[in-house]
C-alpha cells in the first residue's frame, strides 16, 4: 500500500501530471527533432530531460527532482546515453495503478 500512496503523492501535481501524458505520446508533444532518443540507439524510446524541462517551462532542478520522484513511485524510467538522460513511461506499472483504482477504489 505504501507505494501506492507514493504514486497519489506523485499524481497529486498538475506539471507531473502533464509530464506523463507527454511522455505517453511524445511525438506529438516534442516536436523537435532531437527530443527522442534514437530508435536505432535504443528500440524502447524516451524524451530527453532537457527537452521535457524546455516543455514544462520550469528549472532544470525541479524538473530533474520531479523525474527523480515519478521514477521513484515507479512510474518511470531512465537510461543514459553519454551525458544524456532519456525517460520514458513504465507503462505496466501505471496500468498496475489503474486496475488497483478499479479494484480496490
Amino acid at each position: 500500500m505504501k507505494n501506492y500512496i507514493d504514486i497519489f503523492k506523485v499524481l497529486a501535481n498538475q506539471t507531473r501530471l502533464d509530464m506523463l501524458m507527454w511522455l505517453k505520446d511524445p511525438e506529438n508533444h516534442f516536436d523537435k527533432p532531437t527530443a527522442h532518443l534514437s530508435k536505432n540507439i535504443n528500440e524502447k524510446g524516451g524524451v530527453c530531460v532537457g527537452d521535457i524541462q524546455e516543455k514544462a517551462a520550469l528549472s532544470q532542478s525541479t524538473v530533474s527532482h520531479y523525474l527523480a520522484m515519478m521514477q521513484h513511485a515507479g512510474l518511470l524510467e531512465s537510461e543514459r546515453h553519454g551525458k544524456w538522460t532519456y525517460y520514458r513511461r513504465r507503462e505496466e506499472k501505471i496500468e498496475e495503478v489503474a486496475e488497483f483504482i478499479k479494484r480496490e477504489l
